[in-house]
């Protein structure tokens, strides 16, 4: 992770590319989500519409990887009810979850009729209060109408909220939709190397050239 951290913050990223902690709000959403969304169609999101520059196949395979191994971690982690989300540290400790909520959202307007009933249940849809709380509208301001003093009052008690919404979140979906969350096989793979024309790490179907391993560059 501390690879991935560094790949996301250098240059080698794109400006628009997510940093660790959004990613992993975005990574928990997809993951949990009403549906199966396959890598090949929120992977792109992941860098911001832009294509990431590796060094090499090995550092492509690497990052890639990584971000499937901590989207698989999360799928454990739900499952085991250990739910440990990547939120930034301050100097003083002090958890700042704002990046991992908006993360979480970027993954709802993937299917946002999905996600519809849970938005809309009267006995469910507070768990999604700590996550939307914490985000701003189009002009800044907070998504769901608080004032400063509750905005600050929900960001201090957000990271402690989370985990626990997390897991009811999936527990919804599973028992509504029946949905099992699906794993997929890590990208990264040092032997042997994937090729253009195998079939892609993650599960897709497609070949890795059309899918995962489409419009990675390499210099």
């Amino acid at each position: 992770m501390e690879a991935l951290d560094t790949f996301l913050a250098s240059d080698e990223a794109p400006p628009e590319a997510m940093m660790l902690s959004d990613l992993d709000g975005f990574l928990t959403g997809i993951a949990i989500g009403p549906e199966l969304i396959m890598p090949s169609e929120w992977m792109p999101v992941v860098w911001g519409g832009s294509e990431p520059i590796f060094a090499d196949s090995t550092q492509a395979q690497a990052i890639l990887g990584t971000i499937m191994k901590r989207y698989n971690d999360i799928l454990v982690q739900v499952e085991d009810g250990l739910i440990d989300p990547i939120f930034w540290t301050t100097a003083d400790g002090t958890l700042i979850a704002a990046d991992w909520a908006e993360g979480f959202v970027l993954a709802i307007g993937f299917r946002p009729r999905a996600w519809e009933p849970l938005l809309k249940s009267k006995r469910h849809a507070h768990l999604l209060l700590p996550i939307l709380g914490l985000c701003g509208d189009e002009t800044g301001q907070s998504a769901l109408g608080l004032d400063a003093g509750d905005e600050e009052e929900l960001a201090s008690q957000a990271p402690d909220l989370i985990p626990a919404c997390v897991e009811e979140i999936a527990r919804f979906w599973r028992t509504r939709n029946g949905r099992q969350p699906a794993s997929f096989q890590a990208a990264a793979r040092t032997s042997p190397k994937v090729g253009r024309n195998d079939p892609c790490p993650c599960g897709s179907g497609r070949k890795f050239k059309k899918c995962c391993g489409n419009g990675l560059g390499t210099a």
